[in-house]
């Protein structure tokens, strides 16, 4: 089952799956800066485009096509897409 995400107004958008019973979703971020939250750890990979990632308590960090990063279980992070949108795929590593 697919299940299809809108946030910040259509900003940042993503198709969730479920594949080998593990979580996750890919999806597109429009130029800009967004806040989010995690509840469970979860691991993202650049598709296409870039990303600038401020994981909580950390600084400023770029993110080319191909790289990865995780983000901590009940935490939070800030992502930049500029230049034009960014593709990802976030695998939730948690239960």
């Amino acid at each position: 089952m697919l299940k299809h995400n809108t946030y910040f107004e259509g900003a940042v958008q993503s198709v969730g799956f479920e594949r080998n019973n593990l979580h996750a979703t890919v999806g597109v971020i429009a130029p800009g800066e967004y806040h989010f939250g995690t509840a469970t750890a979860e691991r993202m990979t650049v598709i296409s485009g870039e990303l600038r990632v401020k994981l909580d308590n950390s600084d400023w960090r770029s993110y080319a096509m191909g790289t990865a990063f995780e983000i901590p279980a009940n935490s939070g992070f800030d992502v930049q897409a500029s230049g034009g949108p960014a593709a990802y795929l976030c695998e939730f590593l948690g239960a």
